[in-house]
């Protein structure tokens, strides 16, 4: 809220976490209010029965309780040459006590202090929302030291600490996992459903809870410093960060207090020169009411604070107002494709097998090599292969190829661009036209088979491009890849525009061309995607636990992977900003009706403060209306039937994972580097 025009001319203080949860029952900010309510209504009560003297005193008591609640700051504030809307309300109140008419001095302090704790509360209740995540990390977490478990407090944590992970124990901070295997249920964190497979070597966040077996995890990050609370740290930053509309609520807002000051000294000095001084004095003060733009100053941030705090309990974390508020307004949407629109978990898809030897045969081969490789495709060969043979006098040429010895035989694993594919060359076209990237196989100098790699597309990605085209949004893929591979996993997609070859400066280039036909969000979670998500109208890294740089150039990130939170979000954002447009109507139409009313005489002091109060509580309840999120109607992806894979046994895979019966017992697919496919 501007500090112009809010009711809190002051900063509040900074709320802990057990004040910001006091019921209302034991809120001092609603139980003055509230007694002031009360005291006047039994004001009200012996006025009409007769009784004057006790409800002229109930009135002097329901007006002093509802007036601590603000005239302390308007004068604090005024000390400092702030003009607010609880001086403009304490001078009406003054004046009306000045003039005799208590009641409705005491009817102003009510109502106005009534919407003020409400509007708190419900600012309260938005941030507060923003904060639970903090509570999915548990306060102690248990380390090993010398081989001993220890518990130690979670914000103690340091990096390289071994932490042991029991079933059904959240993670305390960010690590790698060295030791065990289970299953990590993410939903809280990602809203992935789906519980993620992990074992040695994976990557675990923290808040994530261990379903099944015992874990031993060494702390990447701090107790205090990890994924979680970066996430709350975006979030609230987006707090202190107003949009286009915030902005422009103030600039309207911050000339209307002094305004409505100048219009009220001059009715009453043009007035009381024309009829009764006493009249157009009155008629002042209720224009000071009348005009006060305090429902246009939270007609914004209301609206803004709930809805990221309940953007980010489905996985969209947005880091400011001002990229809120644009993101409703997309209409074009650029993807990055490695890791984005792909897995970037390249899975071993077809594999051709010469006459005399079998797709197990060649898979066996290429593994006894690839596995002393740090080659990213050799991550996905070795856990394709049925087996691990040893090999010997192992070479390796960066580009070409490896090539060894296995059971006798002389074996080398290489491209097709330094290795003849011979009698295979047509079908080795046929897998590179599909997006793959292949590696002949040849054993004693003659080509034996071939193997065909690609990370394969996200399973949602169709059905995300056709609900993005039916919001009436396009979409373009940027990549670094080449034009053949890009066009085969586009035509998947369903994706028209393809620009492929890209460098990072190039990405940035075709992002600026874009947004010369209107706003253009970018999707992406590299570091080369970095200048492309800084020069988009919003950026958006996929999984805010990625790339640093990604991160910090974006406006917006997914704590998860799944690309359906785009249209998700972007029906988020477009709700939110046409609540926004509603409530910054209605204010401008209170200040624009009630001040001619009041000049003339039309509403008197305590119905102008009834209804000005009464359209705050809407703006607020409104406002708080884009806190409501509507979760995706699409079912998940679903896994391959048993038939469908068991298939795949004895066919060239064309799209797929490799099938179960070549794929090396208890070993599981993983994230690899972007180097598997050029970027």
């Amino acid at each position: 809220m501007s500090a112009a025009c809010c009711a809190h001319d002051e900063p509040k203080e900074q709320q802990t976490e057990s004040e910001a949860n006091v019921p209302c029952w034991r809120d001092r900010g609603i139980l003055l209010p509230v007694a002031s309510g009360v005291v006047l209504v039994a004001g009200l009560a012996s006025q009409w029965s007769g009784l004057e003297l006790p409800a002229l005193m109930l009135f002097w008591i329901g007006l002093l309780l509802g007036g601590s609640t603000f005239v302390p700051g308007a004068i604090r504030a005024l000390a400092k040459r702030k003009l607010g809307i609880a001086l403009l309300m304490t001078m009406s109140a003054t004046g009306a006590v000045i003039l005799g008419y208590v009641e409705e001095a005491a009817a102003l302090a009510f109502l106005y202090s009534i919407a003020e704790a409400l509007e708190d509360k419900a600012m309260d209740r938005a941030r507060n929302g923003l904060r639970a995540l903090l509570k999915l990390v548990p306060k102690t977490a248990t380390v090993l030291i010398n081989g001993k478990a220890t518990s130690v407090q979670a914000a103690d944590l340091a990096v390289g600490q071994q932490l042991l992970i029991k079933p059904g124990e959240r993670i305390a901070t960010d690590g790698i996992v060295r030791r065990g295997r289970s299953s990590l249920d993410t939903s809280a964190i990602t809203g992935e459903s789906m519980p993620a497979e992990v074992q040695a070597g994976d990557e675990v966040s923290a808040g994530a809870i261990n379903t099944a077996g015992v874990l031993e995890v060494q702390a990447t990050a701090a107790g205090t410093d990890n994924s979680l609370t970066t996430i709350v740290k975006l979030v609230e930053q987006a707090q202190t960060e107003k949009g286009e509309r915030a902005r422009l609520a103030d600039r309207i807002a911050r000339p209307l207090v002094p305004g409505v000051l100048i219009l009220a000294a001059l009715v009453a000095l043009l007035g009381s020169l024309l009829g009764s001084p006493e009249t157009w004095i009155i008629r002042a003060l209720i224009v000071l009411v009348a005009a006060s733009p305090c429902a246009l100053a939270i007609a914004v941030p209301i609206t803004v604070v709930s809805a990221i705090g309940s953007a980010s309990k489905f996985g969209v974390i947005i880091k400011s107002g001002a990229a809120f508020e644009c993101f409703g307004t997309i209409r074009h949407v650029a993807v990055d494709k490695t890791g984005t629109l792909t897995r970037n978990q390249p899975t071993v898809t077809a594999v051709l097998a010469g006459k005399e030897t079998s797709k197990q045969q060649i898979l066996a081969w290429a593994a006894a090599l690839e596995q002393h490789s740090t080659h990213p495709l050799a991550t996905a060969i070795t856990q394709a292969a049925p087996e691990t043979a040893a090999a010997h006098n192992i070479t390796e040429e960066a580009g070409h190829g490896i090539r060894g010895t296995v059971h006798g035989s002389d074996v080398a694993v290489g491209s097709p661009r330094w290795f003849d594919a011979g009698e295979l060359s047509d079908q080795v076209n046929h897998l590179e036209t599909q997006g793959m990237t292949v590696v002949i196989v040849q054993r004693d100098g003659i080509v034996v088979g071939a193997i065909g790699v690609r990370d394969e597309l996200r399973p949602e990605v169709p059905e995300v491009v056709r609900t993005l085209a039916a919001q009436g949004i396009g979409i373009t893929m940027l990549t670094g890849d080449n034009q053949r591979t890009a066009h085969a996993l586009a035509g998947q997609a369903g994706i028209q525009d393809i620009r492929a070859e890209l460098r990072p400066e190039g990405k940035a280039a075709a992002i600026n061309e874009l947004n010369t036909a209107g706003p253009t969000a970018m999707i992406g979670d590299g570091i080369n995607d970095a200048p492309a998500l800084s020069a988009a109208g919003v950026g958006i890294a996929m999984g805010a636990t990625g790339s640093d740089a990604a991160i910090e150039s974006a406006d917006i990130a997914f704590t998860g992977h799944d690309l359906r939170l785009i249209p998700q979000a972007i029906s988020h954002a477009r709700r939110g900003r046409r609540i926004m447009n509603q409530n910054i109507v209605l204010s401008l139409l209170i200040i624009a009706v009630l001040p001619p009313l009041a000049i003339t005489g039309v509403l008197g002091l305590a119905a102008v403060v009834l209804i000005h109060e009464a359209a705050e509580v809407v703006v607020i309840l409104n406002g708080l209306r884009a806190a409501q999120t509507k979760p995706s109607q699409s079912p998940r992806p679903e896994s391959p039937s048993t038939s469908q894979k068991q298939s795949n046994d004895n066919d060239d895979w064309t799209a797929g994972g490799a099938p179960p019966s070549l794929r090396r017992p208890g070993r599981q697919f993983h994230e690899v580097s972007d180097r598997c496919i050029p970027q």
